[in-house]
């Protein structure tokens, strides 16, 4: 029984699961068996990584960034019944806008997928003049309705939580421009009826004084809803002479008022150190996409995309990743503030 509770989450017996190595220090560890997707997963397709897994049924559903032999990357999805082995449909995912005419982007890449209510979305990255981020609803994995586009260039990492807050939706991204950005705060916007989307709150800057993000942050996971705030997992990026590096890492936003950070760990939470982290087609990414979370035990299982080549699965649980943001509290004035100016 797990001391910090895991609230409105689903009772998962059949998690993907792993028990921590004796004598590990890092609070989150590694599938013994990485990585779960490998190079040339499906015919025309080179790699799969950056994807989002939710449970379906008593299995599992993914959305999975495949990028093409032609080098062009479109959605996939995938059904597993361990989380672990995955079967893929043969074709990118079909999109229809509200009168029912083809919508399917000219790419899309980096999704998150999350179940609010009834229904599940799908966010991504994509052009619409410029990167920004895309959204589609589906009930049932078979048809699929483009929403608006709920930013104008330019934009990345969108993150949903996984209900509404004060009757209002909430979607965290990472102001951007097209290129391999330099730069980069997470902030938080909200939305009636995922339309409209404004009252545009800061979250987070990267921190200077940690390495790993010293440069930029983004959104991984979406947000994990507990007794002691909402747990986020995000990715911070450093430049070194070797190019970029990208690791993982976790804070605790307010439950009530998320652009505030009760939490933030100056320590990193898993950074490229394996072969399939730091060789692939860029080297050096660990980057969080995706949770599955056991309420009745705390466990939590990671999907994390490895070096833009192959997807990894590592695992923690609620108290220890609590426990290690807590301790590790790097969380300065910046952070606690309503992000309104």
């Amino acid at each position: 029984m797990s001391k910090v509770k895991i609230l409105n989450g689903t009772t998962l017996p059949n998690i993907p699961w792993q028990p921590r190595p004796e004598g590990h220090t890092l609070p989150i560890w590694r599938y013994t068996e990485n990585p779960i997707i490998k190079r040339n997963p499906l015919p025309g397709i080179a790699r799969i990584f950056n994807s989002s897994v939710v449970p379906y049924g008593d299995e599992f559903i993914g959305v999975f960034r495949a990028e093409a032999t032609d080098g062009v990357p479109f959605l996939y999805l995938g059904h597993s019944k361990d989380g672990i082995n995955w079967q893929y449909e043969p074709n990118v995912i079909p999109m229809v806008n509200e009168k029912g005419e083809n919508a399917i982007p000219f790419y899309q890449y980096d999704p998150r997928l999350i179940k609010i209510e009834d229904a599940y979305y799908i966010v991504w990255c994509q052009d619409f003049y410029g990167a920004s981020l895309g959204v589609a609803k589906t009930t049932d994995f078979k048809h699929f309705e483009r929403l608006e586009n709920p930013f104008i260039p330019f934009n990345r990492n969108g993150v949903f939580f996984p209900r509404k807050i004060n009757g209002m939706y909430k979607l965290l991204s990472r102001p951007s421009d097209s290129g391999h950005t330099p730069f980069g705060d997470i902030f938080i916007s909200e939305s009636p009826d995922m339309v409209y989307w404004g009252r545009h709150r800061h979250v987070m800057s990267p921190n200077g004084s940690n390495w790993w993000e010293g440069m930029k942050i983004g959104g991984g996971a979406n947000p994990i809803e507990t007794s002691e705030g909402w747990l986020l997992i995000y990715h911070g990026v450093c430049n070194t002479c070797n190019g970029y590096v990208y690791t993982i890492g976790g804070a605790i936003l307010d439950i009530d008022e998320p652009s505030k950070v009760l939490y933030r760990s100056r320590r990193y939470l898993l950074t490229p150190e394996e072969w399939y982290e730091e060789r692939g087609f860029v080297p050096n990414v660990t980057f969080p996409c995706s949770t599955l979370q056991d309420d009745a035990t705390g466990r939590i299982a990671l999907y994390y995309g490895c070096a833009d080549s192959y997807v990894g699965l590592a695992f923690t649980d609620v108290d220890t990743l609590v426990d290690y943001i807590k301790e590790n509290d790097g969380a300065g004035w910046n952070d606690h503030d309503l992000g309104r100016r």
